[in-house]
Parts: structure tokens; sequence; C-alpha cells
């Protein structure tokens, strides 16, 4: 029993801490969220899994080092890729996702 209740309280831990992990990834280019309403919120929450998802689909993409931040439609990526041709196709892929407005891609090249 102990065992049991000690492998829900883990779960939920793991749980709250993936929640604020994905909530709390920030870029210092990326603008105050203090003045976006909670449809705003909302919209650019669903433009984020959007381009996070297509460029985890891209096969031209080499996306696991790509964080994505999305401020009134506008689209930070930052992290690492491995050439100038998965940062210009990154861009790309980002911009295709509907309701993104624009890019900015802060992507740095570093060889593997």
């Amino acid at each position: 029993m102990k065992t049991l209740n000690f492998i829900k309280a883990a779960g939920s831990i793991a749980c709250v801490a993936f929640a604020l992990n994905a909530t709390a990834q920030t870029s210092s280019s990326a603008p105050p969220a203090a003045s976006e309403t909670m449809g705003q919120h909302i919209d650019d929450g669903t433009i984020t899994t959007k381009v996070k998802a297509d460029l985890l689909g891209a096969s031209n993409v080499k996306s696991t080092h790509i964080h994505v931040k999305t401020r009134h439609g506008v689209v930070w990526l930052t992290g690492t890729v491995p050439s100038s041709d998965d940062k210009a196709a990154a861009a790309e892929v980002t911009q295709n996702v509907n309701g993104v407005q624009s890019v900015k891609n802060h992507l740095k090249v570093v060889a593997d």
C-alpha cells in the first residue's frame, strides 16, 4: 500500500514538474506576458504547440534542440541546430503554421 501511495505521489509530482517546465520556457528577447489576454495566451499556446509538432515532423529539420516561444503570433526560435540549412528550414516550417505572424530566428548553428 505504501508503494502505491509513493508511486501516485511521484506521478503527481512528475506531472506538475512537466506542466511547469512546459509553461516556463522563456526567451530573454520575448516580450513580457503581462499585457496579453487569456484568449491571446491560448492562441499563442496553440501556435507554439503546432510549431513544435511541425518541427518534429519535418524531415529536413533536426529539431531536438529547438525551443519555441510565441507572443501575439510572433514566434521566437532559440536553441541549436547542426547546419544553416536546418536553421533556414526551421524558420520556413514555422512561418507556414497557421496563425504565425512572423518568426524571430535566433537559432545558433553548432556542428555535432
